[in-house]
Parts: C-alpha cells; sequence; structure tokens
C-alpha cells in the first residue's frame, strides 16, 4: 500500500508541513494559555452547594483548595494541611496547617477557616452533598491559628480522601455567601470572566503561594457537550485539552495523528439506569428487577460508551475496596423479566419516562435502554433534557420515572440512607447496615459490611446498574503534566504546562 505522504506533490506536502507547524512550535514558545473543554457547564461555581460534578472540575484544586489532595494513583497528599497525626482509634485528627496562605481577597488562611467550613457544611441547612462527612465530626478544637483537632463520632478511614474532594474545600468566612458568582479561594487562579453557555477563564493568580511553579497564565474552560462537536473542535485545533472526552469511536484517529496524545484511564464512576421507587409500578421491586433483566449491560457499554466500560452489578465499582462481582444479580433475561412484570399485575405496555440529561453516554444509551425495553413491553419515552432541568427536576423534584446519570464520586455509597434521595429509597435494613459500616474501623471487617451493602442494594434493584465507564482523554501532543488517571472528576491545571 502506498503511503499518502509519498504520494503528495511539493505543494501538498508544503502544505501539511505549514499547517502542523503551530501545533509544534507550542511547546518551544513558551505558550502559557491554555482551553481545556468539559461536557457539561455547571449552574454555579460553589462546589458545597450543588449536585454536579462539573463544579468540581472547574474549581478543585484551581480556585478552591482542600486539606489533603487527591492524586491520580489515589494517593493522598498535603495541600492547605501541611502534616497531620491520628489516634489509634481513628477518630481524632490533628491537622497543622500551611502558613502564610491567603485567600483572593487577602483574608488569612487559618485554623478559624477550617472550622468555618467544616461547621458550615454540617449545618441543617447545609446543601452539600457529603453531609455526612462532616456531621460526623463531632468536635472542632483550634489549638492554635495553624492547628484544627477534628474528633469524629465514627472511625472513618476514608477521611482523608474525603477532604480531598471538592466538598471539603477551605472558603472564606466572609465571601462564601457569594462564592456560587464570585468564588474567593486560595488556590492558584482566579474567575477571570464566565460567559454563560459558552466558557469560564481562569486567570493565574500573582498572590498565590507558590506562584512561580504555576505556569498557565489563563485557562479557558469551554463547554462542548455533543460528542460530535467535541471530536471536531479537538480536530480543529480549537481545543487543547478534553479529559473525559466521548471519543471512543474517534480514538483511532487520534492515535494515528501526531498532533495529539491520548491517555486512557480508569475511573471509580458508576453509570446506572435510576429509577424514582416511589413512583407506581416503580415501588414493586419485582418491576425494578424486571427492568434490570431486560438491560444487556454489555451492549449498554457498546451503545452508550462507545466499547469503553466495565459492567457492574451493583452501585460500586471494580477495584475498590471491598468490591464484589454481582453482575449476576438481575443479570440479562428478558423471559424472566416478562414473567415479572406480569406476576407484579403490570399490564403491557407500560409506558415510563425517561429523561436524558445531554451527556453523550445518556442520550446514546437511552436509544439503547428503550429498545431492549421494549422488548419486555415497556415504553420507555425519551425525552431529552438540558442539564439545568435535569438537576431541578429530576434530581431536586423527581419528577421522572427512569433517567440515565453516571455518579462519578467514589465514596457515595452512603447516598442509599439519604433520607430524599432522588432515587427515593427509603430501606431501614439498609440504614441499619451502614450504620455499622460507619461505626466499624477494622478494614476486613468493613469490606465485608460493604460487601454485604452492595448485595442488599443489588437484591433490591434500586437502580439497574450498568457500567463503570472508562476515561479517555485526548490533548494536543505538546501538553504536559495530564493524570495518567483520576479518581475523582477534577482538571488540575496547576500541574500543566506546555
Amino acid at each position: 500500500m502506498i503511503r499518502r505522504r509519498t504520494a503528495l506533490t511539493l505543494p501538498a506536502a508544503l502544505g501539511a508541513t505549514l499547517s502542523l507547524a503551530p501545533w509544534l512550535a507550542q511547546a518551544a514558545s513558551g505558550k502559557d494559555t491554555l482551553v481545556l473543554a468539559m461536557t457539561l457547564e455547571p449552574t454555579g461555581l460553589d462546589p458545597t452547594a450543588g449536585a454536579a460534578s462539573a463544579i468540581g472540575e472547574i474549581t478543585l484544586y484551581n480556585i478552591f483548595e482542600t486539606l489533603t489532595k487527591i492524586n491520580g494513583d489515589s494517593s493522598i497528599t498535603p495541600l492547605l494541611a501541611q502534616s497531620w497525626t491520628v489516634t489509634p482509634d481513628n477518630k481524632t485528627w490533628a491537622f497543622k496547617l500551611k502558613p502564610g496562605v491567603k485567600f483572593h481577597n487577602g483574608e488569612a488562611f487559618d485554623a478559624k477557616a477550617v472550622k468555618f467550613s467544616f461547621e458550615r457544611g454540617a449545618a441543617a441547612d447545609t446543601t452539600n452533598k457529603d453531609k455526612a462527612v462532616f456531621a460526623n465530626i463531632v468536635n472542632i478544637a483550634m489549638t492554635d491559628a495553624l492547628t484544627v483537632v477534628l474528633t469524629l463520632k465514627n472511625p472513618n478511614p476514608d477521611f482523608l480522601f474525603q477532604l480531598g474532594q471538592a466538598t471539603a474545600i477551605i472558603v472564606e468566612p466572609k465571601s462564601a455567601a457569594g462564592n456560587a458568582t464570585q468564588p474567593v479561594g486560595t488556590g492558584p487562579y482566579k474567575l477571570e470572566n464566565w460567559a454563560k453557555g459558552s466558557a469560564v477563564v481562569l486567570s493565574r493568580w500573582d498572590g498565590y503561594r507558590d506562584a512561580k511553579a504555576i505556569k498557565l497564565r489563563r485557562v479557558t474552560m469551554r463547554f462542548i457537550s455533543d460528542a460530535a462537536a467535541q471530536v471536531a473542535a479537538m480536530m480543529a485545533g480549537d481545543v487543547d485539552v478534553f479529559q473525559r472526552v466521548a471519543a471512543g469511536k474517534s480514538l483511532a484517529q487520534f492515535k494515528g495523528d501526531k498532533r495529539f496524545q491520548v491517555i486512557i484511564g480508569g475511573s471509580r464512576a458508576k453509570t446506572v439506569l435510576a429509577m424514582n421507587n416511589k413512583k407506581k409500578p416503580l415501588d414493586d421491586v419485582r418491576v425494578r428487577r424486571a427492568i434490570a433483566m431486560a438491560i444487556d449491560r454489555k451492549q449498554v457499554v457498546e451503545g452508550a460508551g462507545d466499547g469503553f466500560g466495565t459492567p457492574i452489578g451493583s452501585f460500586y465499582a471494580p477495584g475498590a475496596p471491598g468490591y464484589v462481582d454481582l453482575t449476576a444479580v438481575n443479570a440479562y433475561n428478558p423471559d424472566k423479566a416478562k414473567a415479572l412484570l406480569k406476576e407484579a399485575g403490570v399490564t403491557t405496555p407500560l409506558e415510563l419516562s425517561l429523561k436524558l440529561p445531554p451527556v453523550s453516554y445518556a442520550r446514546q444509551g437511552g436509544e439503547v435502554i428503550a429498545a431492549m425495553l421494549a422488548k419486555v413491553g415497556i415504553v420507555a419515552k425519551q425525552e431529552n433534557v438540558e442539564w439545568a432541568q435535569w438537576l431541578s427536576g429530576v434530581y431536586g423534584q423527581k419528577a421522572y420515572d427512569l433517567t440515565i446519570i453516571s455518579h462519578v464520586e467514589p465514596l457515595d455509597f452512603g447516598n442509599f440512607a439519604r433520607p430524599g434521595y432522588y432515587w427515593n429509597y427509603e430501606s431501614p435494613k439498609f440504614n441499619e447496615l451502614w450504620a455499622r459500616i460507619n461505626a466499624t474501623a477494622d478494614t476486613a471487617a468493613r469490606n465485608k459490611l460493604m460487601a454485604d451493602a452492595q448485595r442488599l442494594v443489588a437484591d433490591d434493584a434500586v437502580l439497574a446498574y450498568l457500567y463503570q465507564p472508562t476515561y479517555i482523554t485526548v490533548a494536543k501532543a505538546g501538553v504536559k503534566g495530564l493524570p495518567k488517571g483520576m479518581p475523582v472528576s477534577v482538571n488540575d491545571l496547576s500541574t500543566l504546562s506546555w
């Protein structure tokens, strides 16, 4: 086969070389700006005030910082805390804070800011989705301006990890109420501009304690939800980095182009078909099991994840501590699904709403799942909704029957015990089990209980558990410092450069 480059005429070859020139010159030019793309635009920029992971993708480690930092390999390192100690019972944590740290508005970071932030996270009126983490703190002592001692009700082996998540950001008390639109943190970047519907621009903060280590002066974060548009933007050179890009179908195209680098990494996310457990007939476990059994997870991975993902049988990702493979529970069995619907007294065709947010895996997955459900007598009426509509209507008002969504947080199993959560699942048995898990410090015993919890929510078919997604990052070849993997959804700009 003739290689294309040998068949080019001189003008064509020269044109190809010239078209590559801007790309190749970036690394050597001292370029200090970058365009990074994201799938979804958040409704605000305070990660303690909303459920959307897109908030943390913009702000975590960029605008706001936490006591600890979660790295790509899941290791934990100091960030605003410079060190810590813990008592043998795993209940009392003493954090030494970094001195000389300032917030963007010039206020000092100290133990008072930590106390304010964590008490805010546990307050009765908080909207922090990880309220349980902060409610478990029974005392916050400030032994001096740079030392804070946290006493927990229950031992928490995941505490350092949770303190590195977006919901554990340290905020400045005077400005905290305005963080949704005018975020004030201690991070290396400040909000320069937010053009709603288009992009957020972050600019390097010269007052940062280690400003010289931050190589990018300005970063534009563009919002591109459509999968085809994501690929087109990368190919056109309009975007420099796209983590978690929907490029599975175009992977060979990017891998074969020297202008790009491709990184494929795992996740701790769980993509599910959520069901409203209080709406008839979904309040009948037999109907929920029938829906789960109507779905071929492997085909969903192909259709929704472009072949990138691992089927799951419960709300837990392979590789997580205490994971058990439960894909055999409510496994694909259309005939049994039909029988369960009949047993539950359901008259088919059964019409249910299927609300789909504007992410490619949901829209593509909706087509696949609707076709599967139709074969057992369930008509899933697909309704495409924008992200703000999904957050208010589905997540907030619970106005839905079915929806497809990926829960990206690695430590969110406690959602099954949250009263009023959008699944509308209430189980005293699960609540008792979850309380035992939280009170257990021994790792082996805790993992055994976590296995029991996985089995319980699988048997109850709270959701139809679909797959653990595999994330793809596509970036221009000159971008340095990209993580190989990341257990939480974050775009850490402090590590990036040309």
